[in-house]
């Protein structure tokens, strides 16, 4: 039977490692170790890990901050398993996700895996508002989870699996924007085949702050532009979608300030566009959460994960750009 070593880097967070392993006790499966790589913190969680010592395999490593990337490949490097469990340290883990996975693995062979997200009862409302817009369709975060075509999927390190064999043909990560989605490019690159496990779910909390939440969408855009760069024809009309909104919105905006001066009723028929939008995502939260509130939080969430990203996209084509033409000005 396949054993699996699950990864968590953490900095900075004995709350969230206190839940993800008191979930990881949880496991209907028991054939997995636990190692937690502590990058450099100041809070560190090894007091929190000794309340498990008895109720899981688990391994607690401290070592110098060097980010997320080497922090992983640190803990893989002395892994025992055969299968590597990547996750982030602010993910609760259903009790049947282990089991799920061996099943799906055994039906369907594969060297690389990942899962969608979800959000718990317990989270916040902006807990709950955040998950809404990084899923939601009305965004472009539901494409991560919700692609029909398994086989084309990219994992996400917050949840994701990977053979040790694949593992040592592609390489660990690497320390830059965007390393998980490199990772899985490379992957595929090499011939190995990655899946969608959508029963293989876990609990993202995400972040509680919404400027917060901001910078992490906005260094995602960003790192977009830079993988197209390493990886070209990586880039699909999906990940431009975001900046094409804050374009859209800029030009809808404008047109109705101009119509304005003539007549008004044909400055909301340019906005009618973006009200249709706001009443789309106020409706489908509803539904989804059963609240008003998070409804109304996920109006703003949405904005924030499409403007943020966007931004971040448009932002590094124009900088990135300059900086390499100034790069080859200096080699000149």
């Amino acid at each position: 039977m396949e054993r699996f070593s699950i990864i968590v880097p953490v900095y900075n967070r004995p709350d969230e490692v206190d839940e993800l392993l008191q979930s990881l006790t949880r496991q209907t499966d028991k054939g997995f170790e636990v190692l937690i790589i502590e990058d450099g913190s100041s809070v560190p969680c090894e007091e929190v890990c000794r309340k498990y010592a008895d109720s899981l395999d688990l391994h607690y490593y401290f070592k110098p901050n060097s980010g997320r990337s080497e922090t992983r490949n640190y803990g893989i490097e002395r892994a025992t398993g055969d299968w590597f469990i990547i996750y982030d340290s602010d993910i609760i883990v259903p009790p049947q996700y282990i089991a799920t996975v061996r099943s799906e693995l055994a039906k369907h062979p594969v060297d690389c895996y990942g899962g969608p997200d979800a959000a718990d009862n317990s989270f916040s409302d902006v807990q709950k508002a955040i998950n809404y817009s990084m899923t939601s369709f009305m965004t472009t975060g539901g494409v991560r989870g919700g692609t029909k075509n398994k086989k084309k999927f990219s994992p996400r390190s917050f949840n994701m699996g990977i053979s040790r064999r694949c593992f040592e043909k592609v390489g660990g990560y690497k320390n830059m924007i965007g390393e998980d989605i490199d990772l899985s490019i490379r992957i595929q690159q090499a011939g190995f085949e990655t899946t969608l496990i959508p029963e293989a779910y876990v609990y993202h909390k995400r972040r509680v702050d919404l400027k917060k939440f901001f910078r992490q969408v906005n260094t995602f855009g960003r790192g977009r532009v830079l993988l197209a760069e390493m990886h070209p024809g990586s880039l699909k009309m999906v990940y431009m979608l975001p900046a094409l909104f804050v374009i859209g919105h800029i030009v809808l905006l404008l047109a109705a300030l101009a119509l304005a001066f003539y007549d008004w009723r044909w400055a909301l028929v340019a906005l009618s566009p973006l009200a249709l939008y706001v009443i789309g995502i106020f409706c489908e939260s509803l539904i989804k959460n059963r609240s008003l509130k998070i409804a109304f939080l996920s109006v703003a969430t949405a904005y924030i994960q499409t403007f943020g990203y966007g931004l971040g996209f448009l932002g590094e084509c124009i900088t990135h750009k300059a900086r390499k033409a100034k790069q080859e000005e200096l080699y000149k």
